[in-house]
């Protein structure tokens, strides 16, 4: 797939880089009420594996946890504290995790990654197709993994070079232009499973990812109308998701 065009960094307009900004504010839903968790073994609809996006971890996908969560849905977090590390080694990760998820709710879960996490999830998918029961991601760029912006890029190259000089919990050079490159970008383009439902929600007002890279030809594509920065805590965004989730519970009863 991203053999099939060059992806360039862009530079968003300043109008979609004040919007980006004030979509992290939505993430001060996280510190809001509290709701209880549901239990695994009880509820009817798919338990739910959330994954989060590049440079952030498990606290930012709090308010998308918590609306499944009122919808019914038992929700596990991935054990991604920060995700800046080797794509390898989160996929592995990742894999570990989704074993111990299926182990104790007894049946196949959904996968719902944001952006880098979106990405890691379509490749996870490739590699244990029978311990899922779906997959949506939001705002990843699945058709390449650095189809962002020039910022974002810089970042990413930063972060490689202080791996080098001794901080090792960030991706390598490797991961960037290397074998693990080769090796990731080779899973993210493998065919994806027969009969796993998959859907991409993408905005066309995304000012990270370059929307047109969340265009998966395998998946069903919804498009939304809010931030990169807000998929997690927009509330069109949360309905939609139910209602995905709700398809994939009702494929396997």
């Amino acid at each position: 797939m991203s053999g099939a065009r060059t992806w360039e960094p862009f530079t968003p307009p300043a109008a979609a880089r004040r919007r980006e900004v004030l979509g992290w504010l939505g993430y001060v839903q996280a510190v809001g009420p509290r709701v209880p968790a549901v239990d695994v073994r009880s509820s009817s609809l798919v338990p739910v594996l959330t994954v989060p996006g590049f440079l952030t971890g498990d606290w930012s996908m709090i308010p998308l946890a918590r609306s499944l969560r009122r919808a019914g849905h038992a929700t596990f977090t991935s054990g991604i504290a920060l995700n800046s590390g080797c794509t390898e080694m989160l996929v592995e990760l990742l894999e570990r995790r989704l074993e111990q998820v299926v182990d104790e709710a007894c049946r196949p879960v959904a996968l719902v990654g944001q952006s880098r996490g979106g990405t890691l999830c379509r490749m996870l998918a490739v590699r244990r197709p029978e311990l899922l029961a779906g997959v949506v991601t939001l705002a990843s760029p699945l058709l390449h993994q650095l189809a962002t912006t020039k910022a974002v890029v810089t970042e990413v190259e930063l972060m490689a070079r202080l791996n080098v000089w001794g901080w090792p919990w960030l991706l390598t050079t490797d991961c960037l232009s290397g074998a693990c490159a080769e090796r990731t970008s080779a899973l993210l383009e493998s065919p994806w499973p027969p009969g796993l439902p998959f859907v991409s929600m993408y905005s066309r007002q995304d000012g990270v990812v370059d929307w047109r890279s969340c265009l998966d030809p395998a998946a069903e594509h919804v498009e939304v109308g809010c931030t990169h920065n807000g998929m997690g805590t927009d509330g069109h965004v949360q309905r939609l998701l139910a209602a995905e989730l709700r398809s994939f519970s009702a494929r396997r009863t």
